[in-house]
């Protein structure tokens, strides 16, 4: 599953400058009979397989060997989890060393979390198993590496590494279908194109993602003062 998501685009040129290294542990191999067992059946019934928690921690002893002399972290993703975000990916980016279980099945058993420094959900919804979770946070951790992107600045404006999100952005043509692009982006007048930027942020934030609005007070936020200046000025505008 892992192999076509890590041999294109951005993953692919880290891995081919030895930026960053990714290995694949196939839980089976830790499995202790000949069928090479890593399930059972819940205790107290129910639907599904469960992933047992020996196994489990036999396969996470042999990857924490592997990482003593650097930092590391263990994370089992799960829809339980906490939610991931961007500055989780910020913060994960700094560690050495990651490992991932993804889960399968109906779930792990629930001790398996005792072993892990942390648990990372991607979203309220259900997946067939924890690999597309974690191809999702390897892709969005390695972009963050140094040396990875062609300008490490890149990241800096995006949605969500700031309290907002991005603003608009526009190409080629100047207009398509009776939709131009803002004057002000054509003006030349850096300061006044700045401004608009941040102001297209916060009306962004408000009309697609409101909720980030709730996460802290942005009376100080300066996009947020400048559109309320904006806003009083023309308030003063229309009185006159």
């Amino acid at each position: 599953m892992f192999a076509g998501p890590f041999d294109h685009s951005i993953i692919r040129r880290a891995k081919d400058k030895n930026i960053v290294h990714i290995n694949f542990v196939n839980i089976r191999d830790f499995s202790s009979d000949t069928y090479k067992t890593v399930d059972d059946h819940p205790y107290g019934g129910g639907v599904g397989m469960i992933m047992r928690v020996d196994v489990v921690n036999r396969a996470l002893e042999h990857m924490k060997a592997l990482c003593k002399r650097t930092s590391c972290k263990t994370i089992l993703l799960d829809p339980q989890g906490t939610p991931y975000t961007q500055a989780k990916a910020k913060e994960l980016s700094s560690i050495d060393h990651l490992i991932l279980i993804c889960g399968h099945y109906e779930g792990v058993d629930e001790r398996v979390r005792s072993l892990v420094d942390e648990t990372i959900s991607i979203g309220d919804f259900i997946v067939t198993g924890g690999e597309i979770p974690a191809m999702v946070l390897i892709d969005s951790v390695v972009r963050l590496l140094p040396g990875v992107l062609k300008k490490d600045t890149a990241t800096l404006d995006e949605s969500f590494t700031q309290p907002l999100l991005e603003y608009p952005q526009y190409t080629r043509p100047k207009e398509f279908n009776g939709m131009a692009v803002p004057n002000v982006l054509l003006s030349g007048n850096h300061a006044a194109i700045d401004k608009w930027k941040k102001i297209q942020q916060l009306a962004n934030t408000k009309n697609r993602r409101p909720d980030l609005l709730k996460i802290k007070s942005f009376t100080e936020f300066t996009p947020y003062s400048l559109l309320l200046r904006s806003k009083r000025i023309t308030r003063r505008r229309q009185s006159s």
